[in-house]
């Protein structure tokens, strides 16, 4: 066996990001037919899917950014004022992104992360399910994923 030697460094470079991430990409491509059969349709791309909620004043009340990828919407991000939770908008909301995600783009699921403190039991109450509970992520506080079957 030839020992090699290799020097490990830290610091932030775009480029070899950019290139890891194509090589990752080549080499699930060739592992996965799943992954195989994807490549060049429009499922392949992450396309942004942004939903916005504003009050009467035009200001920000609430929103969701996500975005659709190999028929999965992923809630990225889901806000609603302080002023406004407990109106049902939160919900309408998302409701909106599942719409657009299941009758626009054909997506049959929907997922999501969440933290003990902000909105588990919300989305439970909108019919996510609890897939994966990660403990102490970040220390003290508990990391959900949830999904929902949209179809």
């Amino acid at each position: 066996m030839v020992s090699r030697m290799f020097r490990i460094e830290t610091e932030v470079d775009r480029e070899r990001r950019d290139l890891l991430r194509a090589r990752l990409l080549e080499t699930n491509t060739a592992a996965s037919p799943v992954l195989r059969a994807l490549r060049g349709t429009p499922r392949e791309r992450e396309v942004p899917l942004h939903v916005w909620a504003l009050d009467d004043s035009g200001e920000l009340a609430g929103g969701a950014v996500c975005h659709t990828w190999a028929d999965w919407l992923h809630v990225t991000y889901l806000w609603v004022d302080g002023r406004h939770r407990g109106t049902g908008l939160g919900g309408r909301i998302l409701a909106t992104a599942e719409r657009i995600a299941l009758a626009e783009r054909g997506c049959v699921a929907a997922r999501l992360e969440t933290w003990d403190f902000q909105a588990p039991e919300f989305y439970k109450k909108q019919g996510y399910e609890v897939v994966s509970v990660i403990p102490d992520y970040p220390p003290g506080v508990t990391e959900y994923t949830l999904t929902k079957n949209l179809d």
